[in-house]
């Protein structure tokens, strides 16, 4: 009888650890989200200034300006999911990306000080959000493994942990980058 209460006082401890290590890698998914939250929220603070220096110096296309504008609102709105967030970060990065690369045809602009400035910080926010990624990644990883392996998978199933997908890079910034084309634009 001592046996069999000890061996379910065991498995209760195992039980406890195994919870609680789930619960921590857990956390830190979502610590690590927020982590690229605060870098987006940075992101986003730059897009007005940016769009105001280029409209003071180009004809750039207004619409792209526009989109540019309506994805920051959108992705600050607030009331999206993080899934949704991400797309939208998706597409503003793309469009901002077209706009910089746009820039070279003035060059009013690229000796602006503010625009150089500017220019900098969102280099700056671009790599920071990376590394944000990177851990967010590192971190999901950890926890997938977490319940994925066993004994933590008994648990897991048991407490209905479920994996948490990893961020990916969209198809369209895998591609290779074509120097030819970047000097013929």
């Amino acid at each position: 009888m001592i046996i069999v209460i000890i061996i379910l006082v065991v498995i209760f401890l195992i039980g406890i650890f195994f919870y609680n290590l789930l619960i921590a890698k857990k956390n830190q998914v979502i610590n690590a989200f927020s982590a690229i939250d605060v870098m987006l929220k940075k992101r986003f603070d730059l897009i007005p200034n940016l769009v105001e220096v280029v409209k003071q110096y180009t004809n750039y296309e207004q619409g792209t300006l526009t989109k540019i504008v309506e994805l920051r609102s959108r992705a600050t709105s607030g009331n999206i999911s993080n899934a949704e967030k991400a797309e939208l970060d998706a597409q503003l990065s793309s469009s901002v990306k077209g706009l910089m690369v746009n820039i070279e045809n003035y060059p009013d602009l690229k000796s602006n000080t503010n625009f150089i400035n500017l220019q900098s910080t969102w280099t700056e926010s671009e790599e920071q959000i990376a590394a944000a990624r990177r851990t967010y990644n590192s971190a999901v990883t950890d926890y997938n493994n977490s319940i994925m392996m066993f004994p933590g998978s008994l648990f897991a199933g048991m407490l209905n942990f479920q994996p948490i997908a990893v961020l990916e890079t969209a198809a369209e910034e895998r591609k290779n980058i074509s120097a030819k084309e970047l000097f013929n634009n």
